[in-house]
């Protein structure tokens, strides 16, 4: 049995939770769209086609934000392809992916779809293919109330009212070699700045976001992020973060770990954005949107042969999370909250199927993957003000990140409740979590709620969905200001407490 400890404080403020924290991601990339949310024919597809069974599962992961339409997919995106009758819109080849687009599922139809999963869009611009006029375009087809070309065009395609979409992604990955229209870091900073100031003399109230890297272990790392604010300082708001992790080699140590790097990441950004705030004097700050970030197991992708067919909605990366990614996703998401002071908008990416919290399959069932419960019981729980804690816990070695903690931690306070999510690292010993909860009087233990498995490899599957779900613990009773949650190896822990009376 371990043992660590961690003082809650109502003065250990980091920031509000932003309810964009926990957005996600939908792009046109295997079947995430096509038999994930759409699927015209299935027994649960409504009028629009929309899986209603998907929705479902939507609305109870707790997504606030969707980012639309990628990803690598937007790089080569017509956008004027996906509106307008279906029967009329064109079929394309997508270059990031391999496949066939047909245009079935466009504008429109996300903007119903995000309307009925109660989620704000989130839209990128293609600035690898195309440029300034585009995005303007784009920007009054979706927005404009009426009277002009493309408005108009919005309206007789169906929509009266404008979408009203406030957050733009200024492209995707421009750092990437792999990307269509890839950049250099000055070349993109150029195109991002002068379509943000095109796009704020439409609207000065936007919402942008320029490109950060792609991932940390980037060549151009930090250096790319300075030179696109140098450029963009004044246009953009955010600057974008992308990070996946996967265990390598049985290194399940490190995996289990990854928070450490996702902590780094973003100090390593927001020590690049203060620089250029310092250097040219100005008085805002660039905040991040860590609109990529996930479990994916790349090197398996990158190992297997890439098709050669052109297939529409082809099977990619759908991969098959157990408890280990589950608690990895939560190691996140406590990094992720940790750094809500800088750290205002985040996506899980993928949504379905890709990489992705829900299953589904062609006219088959819907079904939650393990990741899918931390994630949603960090929306359903995480409200009000971000406290940081900082666990007194024993230590591990490991070969990524030298000596980590085996507990991370962070709370949450909203009025009279409180809550605290906690992993263990650790593979085989229990730890036993002492709460100092002095700067509480009067809070109660209401919940413990675990997630493990004596198979960290356990998985849910379409024949055995539930085979990994959260479970209630005991924690025992608030004894002088002190309460002890056991965390079982390998866990994701949510503790949470209320007012009495």
């Amino acid at each position: 049995m371990l043992h660590a400890s961690l003082t809650v404080d109502p003065a250990f403020r980091v920031a509000d939770v932003s309810p964009r924290t926990f957005g996600s991601f939908v792009e046109h990339m295997g079947r995430c769209v096509y038999t994930g949310i759409y699927e015209p024919g299935h027994a649960f597809a409504d009028e629009d086609g929309l899986r209603r069974d998907v929705l479902d599962l939507v609305r109870e992961l707790g997504v606030t934000a969707v980012r639309y339409p990628g990803g690598n997919f937007v790089s080569g995106f017509r956008w004027e392809d996906s509106v307008g009758p279906v029967a009329d819109r064109p079929t394309r080849l997508d270059l990031a992916w391999h496949s066939t687009e047909t245009n079935a599922f466009g504008l429109h139809e996300f903007q119903r779809w995000a309307e009925k999963a109660g989620v704000e869009s989130m839209m990128a611009v293609n600035l690898g293919t195309r440029g300034v006029a585009e995005a303007l375009d784009l920007l009054e087809y979706c927005n404009h109330p009426g009277g002009t070309a493309w408005s108009d065009q919005r309206i007789k395609n169906g929509a009266t009212d404008p979408f009203g979409i406030r957050m733009w992604c200024l492209g995707n990955e421009m750092d990437g070699p792999w990307q269509t229209g890839h950049k250099t870091a000055q070349e993109y900073g150029r195109i991002a700045a002068e379509t943000a100031r095109a796009m704020r003399m439409v609207d000065p109230k936007l919402e942008l976001v320029a490109c950060g890297s792609s991932s940390s272990s980037m060549p151009t790392f930090g250096a790319w992020e300075a030179t696109v604010l140098e450029e963009a300082y004044d246009q953009v708001d955010y600057i974008s973060c992308h990070a996946y992790y996967e265990e390598l080699d049985g290194d399940l140590g490190s995996f289990l770990a990854s928070g450490v790097d996702m902590d780094h990441f973003v100090e390593s950004v927001v020590a690049t954005a203060d620089h250029i705030r310092a250097k040219q004097r100005k008085k805002k700050r660039i905040n991040l949107s860590f609109d990529e970030w996930n479990v994916w197991y790349n090197t398996r992708f990158e190992a297997q042969e890439k098709p050669t067919d052109w297939a529409v909605a082809p099977r990619v990366i759908e991969d098959e999370y157990n408890v280990a990614d589950a608690v990895v996703v939560g190691g996140l998401l406590i990094s992720l909250l940790r750094n809500s002071d800088r750290v205002t908008a985040a996506c899980l990416a993928q949504l379905v199927n890709v990489i992705a919290p829900i299953r589904s399959e062609a006219g088959g069932p819907s079904w939650r993957q393990t990741t899918f419960h931390p994630f949603a019981q960090a929306a359903r729980h995480a409200r009000g003000t971000v406290l940081r804690v900082e666990p007194v816990a024993p230590t591990y070695e490991t070969k990524r990140f030298g000596e980590v903690s085996v507990v991370d931690a962070v709370a949450t306070h909203d009025g009279d409740e409180l809550t605290v999510f906690a992993i263990n690292r650790n593979q085989s010993d229990n730890v036993e979590l002492a709460l100092d909860l002095r700067a509480f009087p009067g809070y109660r233990p209401v919940e413990h709620s675990v997630l493990s498995d004596p198979d960290i490899r356990a998985t849910n599957t379409q024949d055995d969905p539930d085979r990994v779900r959260p479970y209630a613990a005991d924690t025992g009773a608030v004894t002088d200001g002190r309460l002890t949650a056991s965390l079982p190896p390998v866990s994701w822990n949510v503790v949470r407490l209320r007012r009495a009376g």
